[in-house]
């Protein structure tokens, strides 16, 4: 039995970084969604409070999209 369904990637540095085999996923599907990674974000703290909101608003969105 598979335990894991999806293996889904927010950022392109994960996606090239995730194993491409996981213990017990062997049908696991892939998918890719490409966000800004937040944690590269420059400028104050503010500034870079607002890219994760960002991110993570749609994260969320997409999220709620797909389901």
């Amino acid at each position: 039995n598979t335990l894991i369904h999806w293996i889904i990637t927010v950022c392109d540095k994960a996606n090239q970084s995730c194993p491409r085999i996981w213990p017990m996923a062997s049908e696991a599907q892939r998918l890719h969604w490409p966000f800004d990674d937040p944690a590269s974000a420059t400028g104050s703290e503010e500034e870079r409070m607002a890219v994760f909101r960002r991110v993570r608003d749609e994260i969320k969105g997409k999220l709620e999209s797909w389901l």
